[in-house]
C-alpha cells in the first residue's frame, strides 16, 4: 500500500499522507449552491474558518436584481443551532432519542400482538405477522418520504405531523374489528413514520461535521434500544393485559413524546435565516428576505421528487452505498430473524411470556457496551483532527468495526449451540452469546452510517439513505420467514442448525468491511459520486463553501 493510501499510527487509527491527492471527502463541497438537488443547510465553515484563524472573510450581502437582500447564513450564524450550548443541544437530543426510541417501539412491540390476534380473528399466526411486516416495509419507505418536507419547513412542524399521523393510526388498530384493519393501520403507521430522517437530521443542525459522532452514535443508541424496549414491555402487556393494550400503549408513548417534543424548538438552518430576516425587517431592516422567502417555486414537486430518488439512484449505483447498505441492512434482518428464535429456545428452560421478554435485556446491554466501546476512538479522532483536518480518511472510522463485526458470527454460532436447552446448558449461555450479537449489530449500524457520511459529504444523506432502506425493509422480509425458518429444519436440531446458518450468513455478510478498510480509497476513486465531489472542490480551487445540501431519514445524516 503506498503512502497516499491509509497508513497505521501507533494507535491503530488510520491517517493519510497530508500530501495525498486522496483528502477525506468530508472537506468536499459544492462551489454552485444552485447546482445541487439536495435542500440547503446552514453550514458554518466559513465561521469556522475565522474561529481557527483563517483569511476567509465573509462576503456582505448584495441587492439582487430585484432589489431584495438575501440574508446568508454566515450573516447570522450566531442564530444558529451550531451556537446552541451544550445543554441545549443535548437537551433537545434527550427529547429525539425518545421520539426515535418510540417509532422503533412500534415496529417491535407488535410481536406480542400476533398469538392473541390469530385466536380472536381466526387467522394463522403467520398471517397475523403481516401486520409486523407492512410496518417496517412502510417505515422504510415513510422516511425518505418525510426528509425533503423537513427541509422545506423545518424539523418541528414535520416531526410533529408525523406523530401526530403515527398516534393516529393506533387507534384503529386498537378498535380494530377485523384482521384487515389493523393491515391497513400499520402500513399508515409506517409510512407516516418520519423517523431518522428528521432525528438525523437535526443533529446535522446543531454539530459540525468533525463533532457529531457523539451525536450520531446517540441517536443509532436510541434506535436499536427502541427495538428491544418492545419486546420487554410488550410481554408484560401480554400477560396481564388484552392484546388490544399493545397497541394502546404505543399511543401513550407517542403521545408523551409528542407532548414533550412540543416544546423542542427548530433547528433547520434555513428556517432560522428567514426567521431572522423576518425579525430584522421588523426591526425597520427594509429588503432583506430570507432563502426560504426568495424562493419561487418552494414546494416544486419535481425538486421533491428528485430528492427523493437519489437514496435510490445511490443505493443501485454506487458500490460502497450498496455493499454497505446490504451489510447493515442483512445484519438487522439477522438480529430479527434469530429473535424469533427466543420462544422455542428458551421455553425449553420453562420461561413464561413474562420470562421471555426479560430475555431480550442483554440486547439492550450489548447495544450499549457498544455504545461506551465508540468513545475512545471518536475522542482519537477528534484530537487528530484537530492538529490535522485532512489526517483522517473516511476508512479511519471503520477501524473498530475490524474487531466488533466478528462478533455477530461468533454470538450467532455460540447461541445456536447454547440452545440444546437442559441439562446440557444453563439459560445464561445463550444469553451471553446474544449480547455479543447485540455489540455486533450497534456496530455495524454506527460505523457503516459513520463511514458514509465521511466518503460522502453533501451527499451523505442520501447515501445513508440506502442504509436505512436496507434495514427496514429486510427486517419486514425477515419477520416474514423467521418463524418457518426455526420450525421446519429436520430434528433433532431444529433450533441449532438455523442460527448455525446465520452465522455462516454473518460471515459472509461481513467480509466486505475488511475490503472497504483497505481498499476504500480505491474504491472511492471509481466512485461516480466521489469524484464528483472531488471535480467540484478542485473547480472551486479547494476552498470551502458556506452552505451544502442536507437531506436525513431513518437513521441517516447530512453534512451541515
Amino acid at each position: 500500500m503506498s503512502q497516499s493510501q491509509i497508513e497505521r499510527d501507533s494507535d491503530g487509527i488510520h491517517e493519510q499522507n497530508p500530501n495525498s491527492n486522496g483528502r477525506k471527502l468530508e472537506q468536499d463541497f459544492f462551489p454552485d449552491r444552485d447546482s445541487m438537488t439536495l435542500r440547503e443547510n446552514g453550514d458554518n465553515s466559513s465561521n469556522e474558518g475565522k474561529d481557527k484563524g483563517s483569511n476567509t472573510e465573509t462576503e456582505k450581502p448584495r441587492a439582487r436584481a430585484d432589489g431584495k437582500i438575501e440574508l446568508k447564513e454566515d450573516d447570522c450564524y450566531d442564530k444558529l443551532g451550531f451556537t446552541f450550548p451544550s445543554w441545549k443541544k443535548w437537551g433537545i437530543l434527550s427529547v429525539i432519542f425518545a421520539v426515535q426510541s418510540s417509532m422503533n417501539f412500534n415496529a417491535s412491540i407488535y410481536g406480542n400482538a400476533v398469538q392473541p390476534m390469530s385466536m380472536e380473528f381466526g387467522i394463522s399466526e403467520q398471517a397475523a405477522r403481516v401486520g409486523q411486516a407492512v410496518f417496517l416495509i412502510a417505515y422504510a419507505f415513510g422516511c425518505e418520504l418525510w426528509a425533503p418536507w423537513s427541509e422545506e419547513l423545518g424539523r418541528w412542524p414535520i416531526m410533529q405531523l408525523s406523530l401526530t399521523f403515527v398516534n393516529i393510526w393506533q387507534i384503529p388498530c386498537a378498535l380494530a374489528p377485523n384482521f384487515g384493519t389493523i393491515v391497513v393501520g400499520r402500513f399508515l403507521g409506517g409510512i407516516s413514520s418520519a423517523g431518522g430522517s428528521v432525528t438525523l437530521g437535526m443533529v446535522a443542525d446543531m454539530w459540525e461535521a468533525d463533532d457529531q459522532q457523539y451525536a450520531v452514535a446517540f441517536i443509532v443508541l436510541s434506535s436499536v434500544g427502541g427495538s428491544v424496549l418492545g419486546p420487554v414491555v410488550g410481554a408484560f402487556s401480554e400477560a396481564y393485559q388484552n392484546w388490544r393494550w399493545i397497541f394502546w400503549l404505543q399511543l401513550i408513548f407517542g403521545g408523551a413524546v409528542q407532548a414533550i417534543h412540543f416544546f423542542v424548538p427548530e433547528t433547520r438552518s434555513a428556517v432560522l435565516v428567514d426567521r431572522e430576516a423576518k425579525r430584522r425587517r421588523k426591526a425597520g431592516e427594509t429588503n432583506i428576505y430570507g432563502p426560504g422567502e426568495l424562493k419561487e417555486h418552494r414546494f416544486s414537486a419535481k425538486e421533491i421528487v428528485t430528492v427523493w430518488v437519489r437514496p435510490f439512484e445511490m443505493f443501485i449505483r454506487e458500490p460502497i452505498v450498496l455493499c454497505l447498505s446490504l451489510l447493515s441492512g442483512f445484519s438487522d434482518a439477522l438480529i430479527f430473524t434469530f429473535i424469533e428464535s427466543y420462544q422455542p429456545v428458551y421455553e425449553q428452560w420453562g420461561f413464561g411470556t413474562v420470562q421471555l421478554g426479560l430475555a431480550f435485556i442483554p440486547l439492550l446491554i450489548g447495544y450499549f457496551i457498544c455504545y461506551l466501546t465508540f468513545f475512545p476512538f471518536i475522542r482519537r479522532h477528534t484530537q487528530i483532527r484537530k492538529k490535522d483536518p485532512d489526517a483522517l480518511q473516511p476508512e479511519a472510522r471503520l477501524y473498530w468495526l475490524l474487531w466488533i463485526a466478528p462478533l455477530e458470527t461468533i454470538g450467532l454460532f455460540g447461541f445456536a449451540w447454547t440452545s440444546l436447552g437442559p441439562p446440557h446448558v444453563h439459560w445464561i449461555a445463550p444469553m451471553i452469546f446474544s449480547l455479543l450479537i447485540a455489540m455486533a449489530n450497534y456496530g455495524i449500524y454506527m460505523a457503516t452510517i459513520d463511514y458514509m457520511i465521511a466518503s460522502y459529504g453533501p451527499y451523505s444523506a442520501s447515501a445513508t439513505g440506502g442504509n436505512g432502506l436496507a434495514r427496514d425493509f429486510l427486517a419486514g422480509i425477515a419477520a416474514m420467514y423467521a418463524t418457518p425458518f426455526y420450525s421446519n429444519l429436520p430434528k433433532p436440531y431444529t433450533l441449532e442448525y438455523p442460527s448455525t446458518i446465520l452465522a455462516c450468513i454473518a460471515f459472509c455478510v461481513t467480509i466486505p468491511i475488511y475490503v472497504f478498510y483497505w481498499k476504500g480509497p480505491a474504491i472511492r476513486e471509481r466512485s461516480k459520486f466521489a469524484q464528483t465531489l472531488a471535480s467540484d472542490r478542485k473547480a472551486a480551487g479547494g476552498r470551502r463553501v458556506s452552505t451544502v445540501g442536507e437531506k436525513a431519514d431513518g437513521g441517516h445524516l447530512e453534512q451541515p
